[in-house]
């Protein structure tokens, strides 16, 4: 029987790439780390870790089998932190996926709209890029999904199976700290995110249509997270696009400066169609915006 512990070696081994200093971060000797390597390797199948090169690396097939362990370990806690976290039954629970500049400026204020049209709620908030969001509103984790959206991006639910609303509005703004500008002819560091993220479509769209200064590509956040852009940004490292709510009292201070024409944003709300009870079915209907169907999302 597989051992969840074993799991959490493979990754930490994965993340260090030594056996001794992974072992030393679990707490276990290195003799006895190697055993449940070895004996996750022999329930697995194959072999995992390429033992003959120096620092230790993943084999093929260990690569392919880290991603599933991280999703198993990411389930199996959320799981238990459902358990553990049931709300009292007087307060009825919801559930909302956000990315996680929406759930930083506007999600607080969403909840309050809410709950004063609803009444009191439990709520259980996850804040995460934009492909695990939409896994967990797919996979019934959460009820409802907060994202941005603009017509130059795709959004990957069938509009069969998912609703939404339009239940706020932002925009897409490329700033530079004010300090370091100089003219619009002045070459400054492109702060990017990464292609394959929500905010990294949005800002390969709008990079050229909307930019006014020049730029070159000095900075890629992997992460996706736009707070994470903004820190750059304010420790002078060059222009970025940024969700304008993110940064709205800079800008009216002066502390920094749009360098291109703002994105506009809507801010969807979804839902799976066939996932409704009554307290959902409560809180769609409280949404002040008319419900759309768009057959361009697919």
């Amino acid at each position: 029987m597989m051992d969840i512990k074993w799991l959490e070696d493979f990754l930490v081994l994965a993340r260090l790439q030594s056996f001794s200093k992974a072992a030393e971060e679990r707490n276990v000797t290195q003799s006895a780390f190697s055993r449940r390597i070895q004996a996750l390797e022999l329930w697995v199948g194959v072999a995992l870790i390429d033992r003959t090169r120096y620092p230790a690396s993943l084999t093929a097939e260990g690569m392919l089998f880290r991603e599933t362990a991280k999703e198993t370990i990411r389930l199996l806690n959320a799981g238990k932190n459902n358990l553990q976290r049931q709300p009292d039954d007087r307060i009825p629970p919801v559930s909302v996926a956000a990315l996680h500049t929406i759930a930083i400026t506007f999600f607080p204020l969403w909840l309050q709209k809410t709950e004063d049209a609803v009444g009191p709620l439990y709520s259980r908030l996850l804040s995460d890029d934009f492909y695990n969001c939409i896994s967990a509103l797919s996979e019934g984790e959460y009820d409802f999904l907060l994202c941005f959206y603009n017509e130059s991006m795709e959004i990957p639910l069938d509009d069969n199976s998912y609703i939404y609303k339009i239940v706020g509005s932002d925009s897409f703004v490329p700033v530079i700290l004010k300090e370091i500008y100089k003219d619009n002819d002045t070459v400054y560091p492109l702060l990017s995110y990464s292609e394959n993220s929500l905010l990294g479509q949005l800002s390969h769209s709008a990079r050229s249509k909307t930019l006014h200064v020049l730029t070159e590509e000095r900075h890629l956040n992997e992460s996706a997270m736009a707070e994470a852009l903004k820190h750059m940004v304010f420790a002078g490292h060059g222009v970025a696009w940024l969700p304008k709510s993110l940064v709205s009292q800079e800008l009216q201070q002066g502390l920094v400066i749009a360098v291109g024409e703002e994105l506009p944003l809507e801010l969807r709300l979804y839902r799976k169609v066939g996932r409704r009870s009554a307290l959902t079915e409560k809180i769609w209907l409280s949404q002040s915006v008319q419900e759309h169907h768009d057959a361009a999302l697919c």
